[in-house]
């Protein structure tokens, strides 16, 4: 038996089989989950086919968290294979990499900003709505998280971003609660990443962490956040919410 046995679960957000949400999905079908996937535009296509390397092929969702007609049209896509949900998993962001990442915060223009904050931000508020017809009998929305309480090389706006999520999953964890729904989020180290590539000098970070992460660390391996998801998503947590769990080998509590 797995500790996700009969849940429903929604990834948002997978990509390449590089990424967490990949990984998440994969874990998840292992323990025991029915999932779905989803993505849009042209990376559509590259998620229908890497669906295929999971160990059950699961349904691939079109939806483009900042696009209200895929927002509204959720509930109804989903219910086409599952008949409501357990858990959702929002592995979703985005900062222009050319104009707010490798330290270009100075220079960073609002319409640049707004649009990672939507994306990496508002969508979590945004894609919990749409899924809470579907979890009526409770459930767990998850989020990815890098710990946004400090201030990071090369990450500048995105790490503004990132801090708005966190207090974004802190207040959906107040207003979902009565409804038994959980909302956490997991604040994973540096992972080589499709999103990581994408920022200038974030290799700096990956070299920090091996240095001082007293368990180690390992970039190229998610499934430690992985599993650190499906835990959250499964009842091992019933009276968990609003929480910010690290899956950084322990870096997050080190001093210099």
């Amino acid at each position: 038996m797995g500790i996700l046995d009969g849940k429903r679960v929604l990834v948002a957000g997978v990509t390449m089989d590089s990424s967490i949400g990949f990984a998440v999905a994969r874990i998840a079908q292992e323990q025991g989950a029915t999932v779905l996937i989803s993505n849009f535009g042209r990376a559509l296509g590259i998620t229908r086919r890497i669906a295929k390397r999971l160990p059950a092929e699961p349904p691939v969702l079109e939806l483009d968290v900042t696009d209200q007609s895929h927002l509204d049209g959720l509930e109804a896509a989903v219910r086409e294979h599952v008949d409501g949900l357990d858990g959702v998993v929002h592995s979703i962001a985005y900062g222009n990499p050319e104009t707010l990442l490798g330290g270009k915060f100075m220079d960073g223009p609002w319409e640049d900003v707004a649009q990672a904050v939507q994306v990496s931000a508002y969508s979590l508020k945004a894609l919990a709505v749409a899924c809470r017809p579907l979890m009526g009998e409770g459930g767990s929305v998850v989020g990815m998280t890098f710990d946004a309480t400090q201030a990071w090389p090369a990450y500048d706006w995105m790490g503004v971003a990132k801090a708005g999520l966190e207090s974004t999953s802190r207040y959906l964890a107040r207003d979902l609660g009565p409804d038994g729904i959980r909302c956490n989020l997991v604040s994973a180290g540096p992972l080589k990443t499709l999103a990581a590539k994408a920022i200038p000098g974030f290799e700096g970070l990956e070299s920090m962490w091996k240095d001082r992460a007293p368990l180690g660390w390992d970039e190229t391996d998610q499934v430690p956040t992985a599993r650190a998801v499906c835990a959250l998503l499964s009842d091992l947590f019933p009276a968990t919410t609003g929480e910010i769990v690290h899956v950084d080998g322990g870096f997050h509590a080190m001093g210099a």
